[in-house]
């Protein structure tokens, strides 16, 4: 971002898997949202707020369309990220808020974001303006929920204001949708917006990028950053064929039935080649589809506010009366013997 037309974009590594922190979840219900009722508008299971599932980009998206749907407010998007405290921030936005400077913080953003999220951000200088965009590749032909645009176009503005301890503003926001005249955009980001444009874009001024932040932290980045950069390095290896289709059934298993056919369709390769690869690491489909089952149903009813009957379903049984024979091989007792004996240990440990 340093020559008159200059072109910064951080490329993605990370797989289209996103992993949704407490914090998010902590926030929505600062605003009256439950998670229950989040998931269960977009269809994904439980698990997903334990913390015990990633997230694709079509279901991160679903979610913050539920969200703008259950709480029918335009301004929840740059709303919910500005009341969340620095000190509930993850790791990887700690490491852009004790940057050196705001040009130095939104390049950390976008390198180290790759580690929990799936987007991608591009920067480009002309003159004495930078633009912000932020893309996400997995996504396909679906465009970004519009609250998530926003969310990210605040946390951009965020750590420009936290680091620098000023209400620095943008030089304006470009965006495709048109107005919404109860979004507060105005109010919170203090710069003009313009609607219906070309392109989603958030413009800081480029003497804002040199500021320096009152935040920096030498010594926690010394301590952040090499260990950001292992996992960036380990990202790009691709996890083992077992791996990648438990993660697949664990997203497809949820009141459905994945077959070996669905689950090449998701990896990207035929079902013969999915068959033979899963066949050379000596096991079979039905074998990780069962162990697959079984750690999902252990998440489950390890949840009080899941029914047993619930679990079944979202595991792929539609007759009780199989589930309950398979958990007998799993476990060797019931789900309701195991799930009380579960609760006593747990409140043991408490």
């Amino acid at each position: 971002m340093k020559a008159q037309t200059d072109h910064f974009r951080v490329n993605s590594n990370a797989q289209d898997r996103i992993k949704l922190p407490g914090v998010f979840w902590a926030g929505l219900k600062s605003i009256g949202l439950t998670p229950g009722a989040i998931l269960r508008r977009s269809n994904l299971p439980p698990t997903v707020y334990s913390g015990e599932s990633l997230v694709t980009t079509a279901q991160s998206f679903s979610i913050w369309r539920a969200i703008r749907a259950l709480s029918n407010d335009p301004t929840m998007g740059w709303k919910f990220m500005s009341q969340v405290e620095t000190d509930q921030y993850h790791p990887t936005l700690l490491a852009a808020l004790h940057a050196r400077t705001y040009r130095e913080s939104i390049e950390r953003l976008a390198r180290y974001k790759q580690l929990c999220s799936a987007e991608e951000f591009r920067f480009t200088q002309n003159g004495d303006e930078v633009l912000v965009e932020v893309s996400w590749p997995f996504a396909g032909e679906e465009p970004a929920p519009t609250l998530l645009i926003d969310a990210v176009f605040a946390l951009v503005t965020e750590l420009g204001r936290r680091g620098t301890k000023t209400k620095l503003n943008p030089k304006r926001i470009e965006l495709t949708r048109p107005a919404e005249p109860e979004n507060g955009f105005e109010e919170y980001f203090g710069c003009l917006v313009k609607y219906r444009a070309t392109r989603d874009a958030l413009v800081l001024r480029a003497a804002d990028l040199e500021r320096p932040f009152v935040t920096h932290n030498d010594e926690l980045l010394q301590m952040l950053a090499p260990q950001f950069e292992i996992q960036l390095k380990e990202g790009r290896t691709k996890p083992s064929i077992l791996a990648q289709v438990k993660w697949v059934l664990k997203r497809l298993l949820s009141g459905s039935r994945p077959d070996l056919l669905m689950v090449a369709k998701e990896l990207g390769m035929s079902e013969r080649t999915l068959q033979r690869r899963i066949t050379d690491e000596g096991t079979s489909f039905r074998q990780l589809l069962n162990d697959t089952r079984h750690e999902l149903v252990r998440q489950y009813l390890g949840d009080p506010s899941v029914e047993i009957t619930e679990a079944a379903f979202l595991v792929g049984y539609e007759d009780p009366n199989s589930f309950y024979r398979a958990f007998r091989a799993w476990e060797g007792q019931t789900p309701a013997e195991w799930r009380a004996v579960n609760q006593s240990r747990q409140s043991k440990r408490a």
